[in-house]
């Protein structure tokens, strides 16, 4: 991508209409330079985010936003001073650096000039999705995504169906000289159904995205969404309670990957690991998970939700391997982490917004295949769980202990999969079940790009997925 395109968009929508010419963006650093800083940054954010819901066959509710505004950010040591606005301006500014001031050690730093990164790679293409449907076509799909679901069964009683669009513009200074532009598209459709049978009801859901605009949402599309609504909802009515104990599980390929970014990922994050608060802390290079075992973050990867052209600092994101065949290769830092633990960059500065901190963050994490087909993977279990779905879960990062509930689970018996069970929660430790993976299937999938992480209170999309698992000796809690 001409990286000019995404600068003069940037540009155009955060600088220009407010007079914010480079000359004034160097004075604002020269303010902040006033004091000895290690660090610092402007980062101006324009976003415009719509949403469209439905049910009862209506669309019931539609919202629209604009934000926008500049978060003035100063790092001395391992402290850091933040003020923000949301009105950009060159006296919001002037006061925003002029309160960052108060960390910074006395004695005078040099002067920044501000210059352009010239290249930078494609991720996405620069496109506003909100303009890519028109406002009856949103409706109709979402109108057509409905049919599709009722059609598939006359036991679903109500769907629910949400399509969502943002179009995100951000722009990054920093003391260094280098300013960095993104220009971010992303879509969401979602879509919730409610089977009804014998007095009993049970839901399904399903839907996907990415950083593209609404053409992302072919009919092909739509009929993968309600097919696995509707067979998540009917599989549910049939389901047994699930039995307890300590047992095999098989985890499904792509979104069961959310469990490997919340009880593993998080604990692979560079702040954790520098405060010592990680169960991964100072242990690279030892081996912490199985032999087979790889894990990567890739912010790279073309059109998906995680991914980013340059993190919230203006460096541009990588494949970052995590994990290596067991062995535990490193974080995901953003600069302030990096620096202090004397590691390299890995662009996983990530924030929710002008009005935020700079944290650093999951992009798109997932494991590499390994060799099995998952048909002997299953054939392996005598007697077993297979987790297909997974709805809600808590993690406690200082240990890696996790629960985790299966929104989609069956009986392994004799090497088949049987009958569907339900209210099965995964318990056990993150870094130990990564020593129990036995067998790694040969299918590796991404999640359908639905994926959200909440991190001290800050929400960014993300990315996960996974091969077909097979973990041994993991606790189950049911409710047979």
């Amino acid at each position: 991508m001409d990286t000019d395109v995404l600068l003069a968009t940037a540009d155009s929508c955060l600088l220009a209409p407010y007079e914010l010419e480079t000359r004034k963006l160097e004075q604002v650093f020269g303010r902040l330079a006033e004091r000895r800083l290690d660090y610092a940054d402007l980062y101006f954010q324009y976003t415009r985010a719509e949403g469209w819901s439905l049910e009862e066959g209506i669309v019931k509710s539609g919202s629209f936003a604009i934000e926008q505004g500049v978060g003035v950010r100063a790092i001395a040591g391992d402290k850091t001073a933040f003020a923000y606005s949301d009105e950009i301006s060159f006296d919001a500014l002037e006061d925003a650096a002029r309160a960052t001031r108060a960390i910074a050690r006395t004695g005078g730093a040099k002067r920044t000039k501000v210059v352009a990164r010239k290249k930078m790679p494609q991720r996405y293409e620069p496109l506003d999705p909100l303009a890519t449907l028109a406002a009856q076509d949103k409706v109709a799909l979402l109108e057509k995504l409905e049919r599709m679901c009722r059609a598939k069964d006359p036991r679903i009683v109500q769907v629910m169906a949400h399509l969502g669009g943002e179009y995100e513009v951000i722009l990054v200074a920093r003391s260094d000289g280098v300013v960095a532009a993104d220009v971010r598209p992303l879509v969401r459709l979602s879509v919730q159904v409610i089977a009804e049978s014998g007095g009993r009801r049970e839901s399904g859901t399903a839907g996907g995205g990415g950083r593209t605009g609404y053409a992302h949402f072919t009919d092909a599309a739509l009929e993968s969404y309600a097919v696995k609504a509707v067979q998540q909802a009917l599989t549910n009515l049939d389901a047994r309670p699930a039995p307890a104990g300590t047992m095999t599980v098989v985890l499904g390929p792509g979104w069961p990957g959310i469990l490997l970014h919340e009880a593993i990922g998080h604990g692979l994050e560079g702040d954790f690991n520098r405060k010592g608060s990680s169960a991964f802390a100072g242990r690279i290079g030892e081996r912490v998970a199985a032999r087979g075992v790889t894990v990567i973050d890739d912010g790279t990867l073309p059109d998906r939700r995680g991914s980013l052209t340059v993190d919230d600092e203006g460096n541009p994101t990588r494949r970052t391997v995590l994990i290596e065949d067991g062995v535990l290769r490193g974080y995901m830092q953003d600069s302030l982490n990096a620096r202090l633990l004397k590691m390299p960059l890995t662009g996983n500065g990530r924030r929710e917004s002008f009005a935020h901190l700079t944290l650093p963050r999951m992009t798109n994490t997932y494991m590499l295949a390994g060799g099995h087909d998952p048909r002997e993977i299953m054939a392996s279990v005598k007697k077993g769980l297979y987790a297909v779905n997974f709805g809600g879960g808590q993690v406690d990062i200082t240990n890696g202990k996790f629960v985790f509930s299966a929104a989609e689970a069956y009986l392994i018996e004799d090497g088949k999969v049987t009958h569907p069970v339900k209210g099965a929660t995964l318990i056990g430790n993150g870094p130990d079940a990564l020593t129990r993976v036995s067998m790694i299937g040969n299918d590796l999938e991404l999640d359908p790009g639905v994926g959200t992480c909440g991190k001290e209170g800050q929400s960014v999309p993300v990315g996960v997925g996974q091969p077909t698992l097979k973990i041994d000796g993991l606790t189950v809690g049911g409710t047979a």
